[in-house]
């Protein structure tokens, strides 16, 4: 920024169709702009129209439905664009009016007061392996809600499977030689069992897909060495990667925790001391990798073949953490157990504590952002030193 240029700070509330615009300019009014369509192009001509010499845009706009595209397309042209966590935007108690008008006032204003929140954008290749991963994780959702469909069909009819284990080989050839009392339910067992194949198949072609995009993926050094984990498999390690983005950006394990809302909730007043459930304030996906991978730290550390496969070729100060957790989270599970915590409340917990081994694996392995920054060409956006950036952690979990 050039010394004594105006800064005008943008606020712009983002919709399918529209985007209101209102500006803030030095210490004076918020000031409304108005509406404008939804396209780039009309940002385009608003800047062309805002910009003046002497004068500097700064945008900013909440997290949405409408993703990053916008604010891509302002950082190219060089712009500071800052994308805003809804959640954590300073609101009155008494304000019962909401317009977009009202909506981009206020971020115009909290904007210039250094006052919002900002969250990662990723880069799109970033964005791209995330898409693939959430779209295996709704083919996830998708069996298991036609699975049980089908048991909550069969259940309703009186019939039962005698076995032990649910959709094995076993127990999909005893669907099969199901027969209905009725034609219709026969058409309707057959399109239900049709439906968890579809499903099953999907998931399989997704997976597969998920596996071959970690070959040319600038993350996967990050990804190898969280695989050195017990429970953390490809999956779930391309998960927290593509979820949590630069993991070594948390300056403690304590902001990754709250971060992904892996911290007890508080609710203290005067001498009064109350600590509730976790907040799950944070990205539920990544949690829910994690919550995944606790359950194994149940079995005595062991270096299984598969996992002693996984750690070849790994630095000795990453196998070593993976040992050391383990150990630590074996014997955690043990004295909680042994105090008769419910079993959910045992796994909780060390999810939250393998996050810090997540943590120290990752800030042992080189950034590669930071290594292409030091690229010639590379780009390096300078953000408004104003602009707060604040972990789950550095706030009261109870306000998220």
């Amino acid at each position: 920024m050039k010394s004594g240029a105006n800064i005008l700070h943008l606020g712009l509330d983002v919709h399918k169709e529209t985007i209101a615009v209102a500006i803030a300019s030095g210490e004076g009014p918020v000031r409304r702009y108005g509406e404008i369509p939804g396209h780039l192009q009309a940002v385009d001509t608003l800047i062309k129209k805002l910009q003046k010499p002497g004068e500097e845009l700064r945008f900013c706009y909440e997290a949405g439905p409408c993703g990053f595209v916008l604010c891509r397309h302002l950082r190219r042209k060089g712009f500071l664009c800052e994308v805003v966590a809804p959640s954590l935007i300073p609101k009155k108690a008494g304000d019962r009016i909401k317009t977009n008008a009202r909506d981009a006032e206020q971020l115009a204003r909290l904007f210039r007061a250094g006052e919002l929140t900002a969250v990662r954008v990723p880069d799109e290749t970033d964005e791209a392996i995330r898409d693939l991963i959430r779209g295996r994780l709704s083919a996830v959702f998708d069996q298991r809600r036609a699975r049980q469909r089908l048991k909550g069909f069969l259940l309703r009819l009186g019939f039962r499977y005698p076995g032990k284990t649910s959709w094995t080989p076993a127990h999909m050839n005893y669907l099969s030689k199901l027969k209905m009392p009725h034609p219709a339910q026969q058409i309707v067992l057959e399109e239900n069992i049709g439906a968890i194949q579809s499903a099953g198949e999907r998931l399989e072609r997704l997976t597969t897909q998920v596996h071959g995009q970690l070959t040319d993926w600038k993350w996967e050094p990050v990804v190898r060495a969280l695989m050195c984990l017990r429970g953390v498999s490809v999956i779930n390690a391309m998960t927290l990667v593509a979820e949590i983005g630069a993991i070594d950006r948390f300056n403690h394990p304590r902001q990754l925790m709250g971060f992904l809302g892996l911290v007890p909730s508080e609710h203290s007043s005067g001498s009064k001391r109350h600590q509730g459930a976790i907040t799950k304030a944070g990205n539920g996906a990544a949690r829910r990798a994690l919550v995944e991978a606790a359950h194994q730290y149940r079995i005595p550390p062991r270096i299984s073949p598969t996992l002693r496969q996984r750690q070849h070729g790994q630095s000795e100060s990453v196998r070593q953490i993976a040992w050391k957790a383990q150990q630590r989270l074996h014997a955690r599970h043990r004295r909680l157990s042994a105090r008769k915590k419910k079993a959910v409340v045992v796994v909780t917990a060390l999810a939250r504590e393998l996050c810090g081994f997540v943590w120290a694996i990752a800030k042992s392995v080189p950034n590669p952002i930071q290594s292409n920054a030091t690229q010639p060409g590379a780009k390096i956006y300078v953000l408004n030193p104003r602009l707060k950036f604040k972990s789950a952690a550095d706030r009261k979990p109870a306000s998220s």
